[in-house]
C-alpha cells in the first residue's frame, strides 16, 4: 500500500476578492511539481465565490468536470443550451469531450457559495460533449457510503472514466470500509470536516489521503466527520 498526505495547510492558495480558492492540485499561478495529480485526479479545488460572481464564460475540452456544491447554490450556462442551478446536495458532471463553453456564477445575491470543483482525465478523448446533475437525498450518506459518480450507476452521474465519487457523514466512532472497485485504481479521501482514520492514518478537516496499491479502505470517524472518497485509475494515458 502507498499513501501520500496533504495536510489542508500546504495546499495552494489564491484570492482574487471575488473568489477564495484552495488548490490540492497545481492550478493557475500555483505550481508544485510534486502536486500535479493523482493518477486521473488532476483537479481538486476548494471554493468560495462571493455574492452575484463568478467564472464568466471559458472553454474546456477532454476532461471531466465535476461540481458538488456544499452550500449556496452554482447557476450554470454551457454552449450545449444549458441553463441549470446547482444546490447543495447536487451533484452536476460535464464532459467537456470535443469542446465546450461554460460559465459557473454565484445564483444567489445574499450570500457565498462554497463548492468543489474537480477534474479527472477522461477514458476516452474528443467524445460529444455532455452533461448531468442529480439530487443526492442527504439522508442516504448517513453512517453509510453513498455513489454520487460512476461508470456504472443509474442513480450516479456518469463519468467518462473509471472513476467513482463516493460521500459519507459519520457520527463519532462509527467505522466503514470502502472496497475498490477496480484493480491498479487509487483512492483520494478528501475530508469535508471532522477527523478520522484512514487506514491508520489521521487526518482532519480539508485534508487529503491518496492511497494506491489497496483493495479496500477502513474508515473509523474520530468525531462526527464527512468525506468524499474519489477512486481513479492510477496509469493515465499520455497523449
Amino acid at each position: 500500500m502507498k499513501t501520500i498526505l496533504h495536510k489542508a495547510a500546504t495546499r495552494g492558495h489564491a484570492n482574487f476578492g471575488w473568489l477564495n480558492s484552495y488548490h490540492t492540485f497545481s492550478f493557475g499561478n500555483y505550481y508544485n511539481p510534486d502536486r500535479v495529480h493523482f493518477g486521473a485526479l488532476r483537479v481538486l479545488n476548494d471554493d468560495t465565490v462571493k455574492q452575484g460572481m463568478g467564472f464568466s464564460k471559458h472553454p474546456h475540452d477532454n476532461m471531466e468536470i465535476v461540481s458538488i456544491p456544499l452550500s449556496g447554490d452554482l447557476h450554470h450556462k454551457d454552449s450545449t443550451g444549458r441553463d441549470k442551478i446547482i444546490r447543495q446536495n447536487d451533484v452536476q458532471i460535464m464532459s467537456a469531450g470535443s469542446g465546450i463553453v461554460h460559465s459557473e456564477m454565484n445564483a444567489n445575491h445574499d450570500k457565498e457559495v462554497k463548492f468543489l470543483q474537480i477534474w479527472v482525465l477522461p477514458k476516452e478523448r474528443n467524445i460529444e460533449p455532455r452533461y448531468e446533475q442529480k439530487s443526492f437525498a442527504p439522508e442516504n450518506r448517513n453512517n453509510q457510503l453513498l455513489t454520487v459518480v460512476a461508470p456504472d450507476d443509474a442513480n450516479a452521474v456518469w463519468i467518462n472514466q473509471d472513476a467513482w465519487f463516493t460521500l459519507g457523514k459519520f457520527s463519532k466512532d462509527h467505522a466503514t470500509t470502502y472496497q475498490l472497485h477496480k484493480e491498479g485504481n487509487g483512492v483520494y479521501v478528501f475530508v469535508l470536516n471532522g477527523n478520522l482514520t484512514i487506514n491508520e492514518q489521521a487526518v482532519e478537516t480539508r485534508d487529503g489521503l491518496g492511497i494506491s496499491e489497496t483493495d479496500h479502505l477502513s474508515i473509523q470517524a474520530a468525531t462526527d466527520a464527512e468525506i468524499l472518497l474519489i477512486e481513479v485509475p492510477m496509469k493515465i494515458q499520455e497523449d
